[in-house]
């Protein structure tokens, strides 16, 4: 248990988004073999201007949680607050039958985080945590995982374009990382985004199984994480229970007395 919820702390800085305006409906997603396509020719422009097209707008949102960890033989249930400024910072709050167990703020300059159950804080930038993860992240990374986005601008990648039974799939290779994002065939919404790195046998992908449609947004409805590294395989997930949008929120975050900090250390 000890184990698990820390783990899920840091893995809860890639993963969690949701909703609450009660949400009109939920999204019928189409795959390739059964959508109506009027662009006579599909390329992987076409794919990242349409998925673009799906606009998001937002200053603040509040966001409650529910989610599953499990790795290996150790799991744990526990309920998430996640409080989002657009492009400032993030704030996640980790709670064991009500009570708040973890913290992270997420900052474009660093992350920090304590958990209570080992007495242990967490205060750094994001290069260790990356190495750490075995994923690159930063702060844009993470708010982009949290509303359904893919992690990277696609607008200024190369894409190849391939199309599977499910998915209109783009794939990019950056030095020995290896990306692929995938797309249903109606509205272009992501409906995986993996991250892989053979050499290091590490990879990492986010699922979004369904999505619901808001007055402002379509937003995923659930998002299942699964990373694999040498140790095992880590999955999380997680359903969306509300959202509200752009209230006035506060961040606050101290680290209680008497918690030792610790350091990642790196390869």
């Amino acid at each position: 248990m000890k184990k698990g919820l820390h783990v899920l702390t840091i893995v809860f800085l890639v993963c969690v988004t949701l909703s609450s305006c009660k949400p009109k409906q939920f999204v019928n997603t189409k795959t390739p073999t059964n959508a109506v396509n009027t662009d006579s020719v599909l390329t992987s422009e076409k794919i990242i201007q349409k998925h673009y097209d799906n606009k998001i707008g937002f200053s603040t949102l509040y966001i409650r949680a529910s989610a599953k960890y499990k790795h290996e033989d150790d799991s744990q249930s526990v309920t998430a607050e996640i409080k989002i400024k657009k492009d400032e910072k993030i704030l996640v709050s980790i709670r064991v039958l009500g009570i708040t167990m973890a913290k992270a703020l997420i900052t474009p300059k660093q992350v920090q985080y304590y958990e209570k159950i080992n007495g242990s804080y967490f205060e750094g930038d994001y290069q260790a945590l990356s190495q750490w993860l075995g994923t690159d992240l930063d702060f844009y990374k993470i708010q982009n995982m949290l509303i359904g986005q893919p992690i990277d601008d696609l607008t200024k990648g190369k894409y190849s374009f391939t199309e599977t039974d499910k998915f209109y799939k783009l794939n990019t290779t950056e030095g020995s990382t290896q990306k692929a994002f995938s797309f249903e065939a109606e509205h272009f919404l992501l409906k995986k985004q993996e991250i892989s790195q053979p050499e290091k046998e590490r990879n990492f992908e986010a699922n979004y199984p369904n999505f619901q449609e808001f007055a402002s947004a379509i937003l995923p409805a659930s998002l299942t994480i699964n990373a694999f590294q040498k140790n095992g395989k880590t999955t999380i997930i997680i359903d969306y229970n509300s959202i509200t949008f752009n209230e006035d929120l506060s961040f606050p975050y101290d680290v209680p007395e008497g918690y030792d900090r610790i350091f990642i250390k790196q390869n």
